[in-house]
């Protein structure tokens, strides 16, 4: 276990621990989250708690041309059952993330210092959001991180407020950031909804490899 310092430099991940806990402490600052995800290594946290860094192996992940849409979902597409905008509203993305309960976890790791860092990002052009509406309503959505310079969309969090909208807003984004030059979607860990999606695990030293690339 590593305690950072003002330091913004991360151990090597191979450090981490089972469960892929790699440091504690340290800030939420730009260049120090910057490093951690040009590192492979991601914050996540409770309200109250110390900063928690982490980089787990396996990883999950997204090569966009293993996306997966279903019939069902093709048939929304075709009807055009949603609108999808990007960062029109990330404000409004991540506090609707934040406020979304999930299965065994209690409250958010989407803290009140996540948002506003997220926020800064989201304004120097790094942090990207998905909106998706249904009419007037944003119904749906998602945020992540954006490194051009490797070609890689590192997704923090979606939520949804009615069928199928993180889903339709996702795909619509792989296929946005496929046209960008996108190579890969980090989805950090495993979840059944990224599953059906076509994400899926890879070891840890892979996703590695394609960030030094």
């Amino acid at each position: 276990m590593h305690i950072l310092t003002d330091d913004i430099e991360f151990p090597p991940v191979t450090d981490a621990d089972a469960d892929g806990l790699l440091a504690l402490g340290g800030d939420l600052s730009v260049p120090r989250l910057l490093e951690a995800y040009s590192k492979g290594v991601f914050p996540w946290y409770n309200e109250g708690d110390i900063i928690l860094w982490f980089s787990p192996d396996p990883r999950m992940v997204l090569f966009p041309e293993e996306l997966k849409i279903s019939k069902s979902m093709r048939q929304l597409f075709r009807k055009n059952q949603f609108k999808v905008t990007f960062n029109t509203n990330f404000t409004a993305v991540i506090e609707h993330c934040a406020s979304v309960r999930r299965k065994e976890q209690e409250g958010t790791w989407i803290t009140e210092a996540m948002k506003t860092a997220y926020l800064q990002l989201h304004k120097l052009g790094y942090a990207l959001s998905t909106e998706v509406w249904q009419g007037d309503e944003l119904v749906g959505g998602l945020y992540g991180i954006w490194l051009a310079d490797r070609n890689l969309f590192c997704g923090e969090s979606m939520f949804a407020k009615t069928s199928n909208a993180s889903k339709y807003g996702f795909i619509t984004l792989v296929e946005f950031l496929t046209q960008k030059g996108v190579r890969l979607i980090d989805c950090q860990v495993y979840t059944e909804h990224l599953a059906s999606l076509g994400a899926r695990e890879i070891p840890r030293n892979e996703f590695l490899k394609f960030l030094a690339e």
